[in-house]
């Protein structure tokens, strides 16, 4: 693999994939069989790549081998469709005892959770890295507990930027010479990668908003409808009237996207840590580098995302049932392995300590410190997410303040 880091040297990590996956279904009953002392846990989860779900299942076969009593039924769910399914299983009163999502603040203000030193052990809750858990708490109380980190760099096609005579870029006036220019190539190349179909899209906005000084607000307040973000959502319709992107980037959806730059057709894309997976396995010749995100004005930024599992108070029998399995799982021989396998950062210090040595996450794990994370932890962000994810890809189309404008009343009204 030809590949050239501005940080340093990388190596290949596990390749991963589409984010679809099958489903398994969960068990009927209530999952808790008192006459047998057996007790059954429903745990849901998105896919993360096609090995979410075999990763997760030698999991439950080793916990259930440990923990003969309990069992573990499995639902893995795309990310498209996860949070419909969570909502609908919560509204039919069948919501899953461990769930693996993201925003979580609304399931507090509704007292569904569990406060997470009530489902682990003292070692367990103590192994996990402060940041990361203080972005889990709200009012002071940890409801989710972390589960992967992740950061996010610019990909950059070597060879079509030397083509069109153009170094990677630091800020956004590099940036669009650099993309348009590359898209000039023709032969269906496109200069930068820009998704903002409903898969990501606030991932993408982020990128933009926030690497030009805005925000989407706080704990308190969402503040999308702010001065502070027009010039990235601007920025972001300044590439797409320059033919910078891709054709109709306001449809596009990542995961698909981000195999066209696998397949050498675009020059920069905004990527992952399995990023370097995945261009392990589908195009080994790619002569890329990974460097930082360009910034309005060139200065350090990254959008940061941890996702969290989560237990539900369904029967309060189940606690000690959950409590053993999150023991379990965040062990570093079982949690290692797993967030290795997936390509992500750990987020407990034993398993930041155990891939200190791993080279492929050099990169990302260079530019986290100056991450900046979704308000997750505001009841109100769940319906922001939900916002951009449906109206900002209008923005192809539409004047940039007129989205935020939108974005912002679907938010309010929830």
């Amino acid at each position: 693999m030809k590949k050239s880091l501005r940080f340093g040297s990388a190596i290949a990590i596990a390749a991963v994939a589409s984010l679809t996956l099958a489903s398994c279904g969960f068990g009927g009953g209530d999952g808790d069989d008192s006459a047998s002392g057996e007790t059954t846990l429903d745990l849901l989860v998105p896919s993360y790549s096609d090995a979410t779900q075999g990763l997760w299942e030698d999991v439950i076969d080793g916990f259930e081998d440990a923990n003969p009593d309990i069992t573990v039924n499995l639902e893995v769910q795309s990310w498209d469709n996860l949070e419909s399914v969570i909502a609908t299983k919560i509204q039919g009163g069948e919501a899953p005892d461990i769930y693996n999502g993201g925003p979580f603040a609304g399931f507090v203000a509704d007292e569904l959770l569990y406060p997470v030193e009530d489902v682990v052990s003292p070692d367990t809750f103590s192994d996990f890295q402060d940041s990361f858990l203080a972005n889990a708490e709200v009012d002071g109380t940890a409801y989710a507990l972390p589960l992967i980190a992740s950061a996010r760099a610019l990909f950059v096609n070597n060879a079509l930027l030397q083509q069109a005579g153009v170094e990677a870029p630091t800020n956004w006036d590099e940036l669009l010479d650099a993309a348009t220019k590359v898209s000039a190539l023709g032969g269906g190349v496109a200069g930068y990668g820009m998704p903002l179909g409903s898969e990501e899209a606030q991932a993408e906005a982020a990128v933009w908003l926030w690497g030009g000084g805005g925000t989407f607000g706080d704990a308190e307040t969402i503040t999308v409808d702010d001065p502070s973000n027009l010039p990235g959502a601007e920025q972001v319709k300044k590439m797409i009237d320059a033919g910078a992107t891709q054709a109709d980037p306001g449809s596009t959806q990542r995961s698909p996207l981000m195999d066209i730059f696998i397949q050498g057709k675009i020059g920069m894309q905004v990527g992952l840590p399995p990023t370097v997976g995945q261009i392990a396995e589908g195009n080994p010749d790619l002569d890329y580098s990974i460097v930082p995100i360009p910034t309005k004005d060139g200065s350090p930024f990254t959008l940061g995302v941890m996702d969290q599992l989560m237990a539900f108070q369904n029967d309060g029998d189940k606690q000690e049932a959950i409590t053993k399995f999150f023991d379990y799982y965040y062990s570093a021989d079982v949690y290692v392995p797993w967030v290795q396998s997936e390509g992500f950062l750990p987020v407990t210090k034993s398993g930041a300590e155990a891939l200190s040595g791993e080279e492929a996450l050099a990169p990302f794990l260079e530019v986290l410190p100056g991450a900046q994370f979704y308000p997750s932890t505001n009841p109100q962000w769940s319906a922001t997410d939900a916002a951009f994810k449906a109206l900002f890809g209008q923005i192809q189309t539409k004047p940039a303040q007129d989205v935020l404008t939108e974005i912002q009343a679907q938010s309010d009204a929830g």
